[in-house]
């Protein structure tokens, strides 16, 4: 019985599941990717939304603060708030990599502003009214946007038939598959007529979604080569090109024909997207806060000192960091390195330094719990390590006076190898051996 309640207690610590923090009798409205579009983007209404996450302490510090601002606009600005760690690819599509983000959805809601002002209700009653004042402001001079969908059933931007990219036989390689954009591209018939009826929608999604994924239309009728590569038997197909996939591989749309359903596709593919995070190397206490504080876990490692492995091996090591950082980019994990002797606290308080360098740990500091890695530091080893975490599985320990350790200010390394320190030498020739002799012998007597 003893071991079954460990191994529940170790698997769940990490687990990123957690009561959401705002309810039904909250004036905050709760945001899922469910009613997100037909809520917040089809609507008339000025918006701010928090993306939050559960364990986030700055996000329990603003959710007071968030209700009051709440109750108080009810009625002239909404509020809401979105669990960006249950609903991570809702957050990635706004660019949310940290928590807690706030964004302004205000005339134009496919291009929300950030929120730069303050977390007290005060202040974000404040700017709640200001951001109104200028969308109505905005209206009166017919600059302002609408919550209708016009026959796309998108945003109520109008729709520019240019959006949408004409492709061809003789430029599909260069503007699709050379590109480092994500593509949509509908195969169609002039004579079809679900063709027909897909044009306004697509036109509408295009502009949507410009600056995020290209929306492109091929004749197939005419440019067959392209056509016939892609194995186009019916009108209209649509296939999805990934970003940076020079093979020609393609995906089959799986999603509905209207603007919005290729719109939230669109969003999706866009938020798988996102880049990979940057291994930072921790030389100050509020490098290790932000990597922590801010995300659900932080990945921590200890590389050998340079004088042990010099630049190569260094770049090495960090260049695999930064490929499993992208492996598991989706997770939102803060990650960081630190040269072994330079943080001693950090080393004591994660147990680094028994298993030798390098060493990785992962902490949880909400839970002021920590994971070693025991394993091997290897591709094999740090992904088997990384993928319980990922599950909520391995066995934890906890920090240290239960917070984060302390971390000594440190030059950032400068990409060289490291250079052993000489001492200067000792020059003994001003030196009288014979006096040094006399004096000794008189030290002698003296203690007889």
């Amino acid at each position: 019985m003893i071991n079954f309640v460990y191994c529940v207690t170790t698997v769940t610590l990490f687990s990123a599941a957690a009561l959401a923090d705002y309810g039904p009798s909250d004036d905050v409205i709760e945001l899922t990717p469910n009613n997100f579009h037909k809520t917040v983007v089809m609507s008339d209404e000025l918006w701010l939304v928090e993306f939050y996450a559960p364990w986030c302490g700055h996000c329990k510090n603003l959710e007071p603060e968030w209700k009051k601002a709440a109750t108080a606009l009810k009625g002239v600005v909404k509020v809401g708030a979105v669990n960006a760690d249950e609903h991570r690819t809702l957050g990635g599509q706004y660019g949310v990599q940290g928590f807690p983000t706030i964004k302004v959805f205000g005339a134009d809601k496919y291009k929300p502003e950030a929120y730069n002002g303050g977390r007290q209700s005060k202040d974000i009653i404040e700017q709640a009214l200001n951001q109104a004042r200028a969308m109505v402001m905005q209206r009166v001079s017919g600059k302002g946007g609408s919550k209708s969908g016009g026959s796309g059933g998108g945003s109520g931007k109008k729709s520019d038939p240019a959006d949408v990219i004409e492709l061809t036989d003789s430029n599909f390689q260069k503007l699709v598959l050379d590109s480092t954009d994500i593509w949509m591209v509908e195969f169609f018939a002039p004579w079809c007529g679900h063709c027909k009826n897909l044009a306004p929608h697509w036109e509408q999604a295009a502009t949507e979604l410009k600056g995020k994924v290209k929306l492109g239309a091929l004749d197939a009728t005419v440019h067959t080569v392209t056509a016939g590569r892609y194995g186009i038997q019916g009108f209209p197909t649509i296939k999805i090109f990934p970003a940076g996939v020079k093979d020609g591989s393609a995906e089959d749309y799986q999603g509905g024909r209207t603007a919005s359903d290729i719109v939230r596709q669109g969003e999706d593919l866009a938020a798988e997207n996102v880049p990979p995070p940057e291994i930072i190397q921790l030389t100050e206490q509020k490098t290790l806060t932000d990597a922590c504080d801010e995300h659900q876990l932080c990945v921590i490692a200890v590389l050998p000192h340079i004088l042990d492995c010099q630049s190569k091996c260094r770049k090495d090591y960090i260049d695999l960091l930064t490929q499993l950082g992208a492996k598991y980019k989706k997770k939102m994990w803060g990650w960081v390195w630190a040269e072994a002797g330079s943080q001693m606290d950090l080393e004591e308080s994660l147990g680094i330094g028994g298993f030798g360098y390098p060493a990785m740990a992962a902490v949880n500091s909400r839970k002021a719990k920590f994971a070693l890695l025991k394993g091997s530091f290897s591709e094999q080893g740090l992904n088997e390590f990384l993928r319980d975490l990922s599950f909520g599985r391995g066995s934890t320990a906890p920090l240290k006076n239960a917070k984060l350790p302390t971390v000594v200010k440190t030059e950032p390394w400068d990409g060289k190898d490291g250079v052993l320190e000489v001492e200067d030498d000792i020059d003994l020739s001003d030196v009288d051996l014979d006096d040094l002799d006399d004096a000794d012998d008189k030290g002698k007597k003296t203690e007889l």
